[in-house]
């Protein structure tokens, strides 16, 4: 395959060199078990200690708030399975619709229990048609029977930001313990968790050009927390489990690069997003932007062309090396669109033919004009050829 055009950074991120070369030793000659009493393992101890330290700065947390995991899922799982296990006499949970599947499908599967297990309700808060989450939403479902509030921090697929710190405040006067799953957020949004009011807060390495498999969970101080894998003292006996210290190292110097490019995401990897934007509404006949214009991530681009698929835009994109996504759930095989997308009342029409382009420090002005000189033939070919887009094609301006 000839040159890629990785556009695709909400699903994964490429691997930083400086973290491959930051990982390589744990890879080779410092392979110690970090539980090990001898010198040569707690050596390896001291560069997990130092990940935690990183992981906390990038998220103005303490150090020992931090917990290292598999994945963000594994945090999602591991916050709410906790809430729940600390706060046994409440039966209620709070979520969005918009949520991604780990914590939607979460809440929705303990929403749904067999009998014999303890039976909870659930609570899918609506989004408007650009996907923004009123804060009084959230206050009107809260009630005594809470354990939990779940509300991710920046919609993955919209790159929509959500009011954590409104949501914070008005579950600590509630006493409702807060998770939000900041997958996508972290090291794009300047986040100081010491003066906001989040108890959990989940992010994954992959979406910070770590390697895949490492993650974390941020467990406020004084925050009740009960395992979600049990097992050995590992992570101060938080999660069981001998520690993974490449994948952890990485994270660390991962989340070291984030901070001191969150400038450039905010600034030139925002001024891509807003070009790439403003040329396709401009060039593509029934182009239209999914989320608000300015109330999102700075990298994330989700654009529908009414009355063509996603997924044929995408074949197409590939054949020019172009690497995107499809705002329906095309990796599930269903014909529907995304649910985020059916959440803000996007139009059939139009869901049905979403993209979603996440860009990142990697790309270039250059990668861009490249998707802006292909994209559009492909929209009109796509048209010319739909039974659909045909008949609308002629009311369309280009």
């Amino acid at each position: 395959m000839g040159t890629v055009i990785y556009l695709d950074n909400n699903a994964t991120t490429a691997v930083a060199p400086e973290v491959r070369e930051a990982m390589l030793p744990f890879l080779g000659s410092l392979y110690g078990n970090p539980s090990s009493m001898h010198t040569f393992g707690g050596q390896v101890k001291a560069h997990i200690d130092r990940a935690r330290e990183q992981v906390a700065e990038l998220l103005g947390a303490h150090p020992s708030e931090i917990l290292f995991t598999s994945c963000g899922t594994e945090s999602d799982n591991a916050a709410i399975r906790s809430a729940l296990a600390v706060l046994p006499e409440r039966r209620h949970l709070v979520t969005t619709r918009v949520e991604h599947p780990a914590v939607l499908n979460l809440c929705q599967a303990i929403a749904h229990q067999p009998a014999g297990l303890p039976r909870y309700r659930l609570t899918e808060l609506p989004v408007d048609g650009q996907g923004l989450l009123d804060p009084a939403a959230v206050e009107e479902a809260v009630d005594d029977d809470t354990a939990i509030v779940s509300i991710m921090w920046a919609n993955n697929e919209t790159g929509v930001l959500f009011p954590v710190e409104k949501i914070g405040e008005l579950c600590r006067k509630r006493g409702v313990l807060f998770h939000t799953d900041a997958v996508q957020a972290v090291g794009k949004v300047a986040m100081n968790l010491e003066n906001l009011p989040i108890d959990m807060l989940s992010l994954s390495g992959h979406k910070l050009h770590a390697p895949k498999g490492i993650g974390a969970l941020y467990v406020r101080r004084g925050t009740r927390f009960a395992p979600y894998l049990v097992g050995g003292h590992q992570e101060n006996s938080r999660r069981g489990g001998t520690e993974s210290v490449p994948l952890i190292v990485a994270l660390g110097k991962a989340a070291e690069l984030a901070r001191d490019r969150m400038g450039e995401e905010n600034t030139r990897v925002k001024a891509l997003r807003d070009r790439l934007q403003k040329g396709l509404l401009a060039t593509c006949a029934g182009a239209r932007l999914n989320g608000h214009p300015d109330r999102r991530l700075p990298n994330t681009l989700n654009i529908s062309f009414e009355f063509v698929e996603g997924e044929s835009i995408l074949l197409m994109l590939d054949q020019h090396g172009v690497c995107a996504s499809s705002g329906s759930a095309c990796t599930s095989g269903s014909l529907e669109p995304s649910h985020v997308l059916r959440a803000m009342g996007v139009p059939y029409t139009a869901a049905h033919g979403s993209v979603r382009f996440s860009l990142s420090v990697y790309n270039t002005d250059k990668e861009v004009d490249k998707v802006l000189e292909v994209l559009p033939p492909i929209i009109r070919r796509l048209r010319e050829i739909s039974p659909f887009g045909r008949d609308q094609l002629a009311g369309m301006k280009k």
